[in-house]
Formats: structure tokens, sequence, C-alpha cells
């Protein structure tokens, strides 16, 4: 499940491992942190709400009450003045299902039986509003199913050239081939990275849950990390 960042001022490609945690019944979740605004503030303010709800999930709290939690956490921190979008994938093996949290105005796309959804249903960032909650998708794992959550760099991409990125149609092709997670990523980062002319407007951030095959069958678990050097 690779994140893919942007460097709004160099456009410096990094592909990261996302904020993540083990689940205490099994599986995995991944959280993106948008924060608002740009430059370091930003920058500091995502990390500490993908912190405070990685630890929380870590601890064994379910992904709508870790939403929540961080919401009230950011809310009471900054007095509402501060908005972050919030989304989390998991693999929840303990009920076998993906589960998608949303608090962002950017879409997530879900990929099940070779069908695409562009699910958009309106939801609020946290830190602004008292008891704002998370939208929630619950959906089985198998074979070929596919969860794809992004910021708005990325949702936004091309905007201020009259452009706009359609994220759909890589997620459905690339989906419909079997491709891994990494090369969705690289697909949706390089589209909305083009119709920016290669200087993004916003960070952008990818991140991709997909059920495939264990290439090598031998069920270890791998994980690969890229990181520059300055």
């Amino acid at each position: 499940m690779p994140e893919v960042r942007v460097d709004p001022l160099t456009g410096q490609r990094t592909i990261v491992a996302s904020d993540r945690a083990t689940r205490p019944g099994g599986g995995l979740s991944v959280v993106l942190a948008d924060g608002q605004g740009s430059g370091q503030a930003a920058k500091t303010l995502a990390n500490v709400v993908a912190k405070r709800a990685i630890s929380l999930l870590a601890d064994g709290i379910r992904d709508g009450a870790a939403a929540r939690a961080a919401h009230d956490f950011l809310f009471t921190y900054r007095h509402g003045q501060v908005s972050a979008e919030l989304a989390i994938l998991s693999a929840d093996l303990a009920t076998r299902t993906i589960v998608i949290s949303r608090n962002s105005h950017c879409p997530a796309l879900l990929v099940r039986d070779g069908d695409l959804e562009r699910w958009s249903d309106a939801s609020s960032a946290i830190g602004i509003y008292a008891n704002t909650k998370p939208l929630i998708r619950e959906i089985p794992i198998a074979p070929g199913t596919m969860a794809v959550v992004y910021s708005d760099g990325i949702h936004e991409a091309g905007f201020r050239r009259g452009r706009r990125f359609d994220a759909e149609a890589p997620v459905r092709d690339l989906a419909a081939q079997g491709a891994p997670a990494q090369e969705v990523a690289d697909a949706l980062l390089g589209g909305a990275l083009s119709l920016d002319d290669g200087r993004p407007r916003d960070d952008m951030s990818v991140a991709v849950l997909a059920v495939r095959p264990d290439p090598l069958g031998d069920g270890a678990r791998r994980l690969v990390m890229h990181f520059p050097l300055p």
C-alpha cells in the first residue's frame, strides 16, 4: 500500500510507506492526512493528525472511533480554527473486510467484482465543527478488490489551467489488468503531475490498497520503502 508524495516546490517524487499500524486483531491500516494550507505548518499538522489516528488504531480502536478521536483532538488542540482532511484504509483480518473511512471532499475509488465505484458522498474535514463524523464503507476482502484514496493535489490537478483529472480511467484499466498497488499509485501521480505541467499546485498523496495473489507464494510479509536523501 504505497503512498506517493510530491514536493510542490521541486516536483520531487517520493514513494514512501504511509503512516500505518498493524491491527491487534490482524491486518493493517494506512492513514492519509492532509493539513489545511501548505508548507511546513500544513505538513506538521498532517503528521500530528496521522500519528494520533495511527496510535489509536494500533491500540485496537475501530476506524470510525479513531477518526472521531483524531477530530476531537484537533478541534480541542487548535480551538476549531484549523482543519485537516483524513482518510483511513484498513484490511481488517478479524472481519475479513476492507474498511474505508473518509473525512475529505476527495472521493474514494472502490473496485470489486470488476466494477469501479466513485464514492463521493459529502464528508466534512476534521477540526472545525463539533461532533464531526467520518463516512464509513466496509467491503469483503476478495481477490481483485481495490480501494484508492488521494489528496486534493491529485483531485484538483489541472484546475488552474481549466483541466480536470480523471482518476477513474487509469484505476479502472489497471485494476482490470490485475496491476499491483504501486503501479496504480504511479499512474495517478503521473497523470496528475502531467495536468499541472510538472509543477503541482498542492501536495499530492495517494494511498492504494489492493488484494492480489502472493507473487512468490511463500506467505512472507514484505515492506519496500524508497526514501530520498537530501
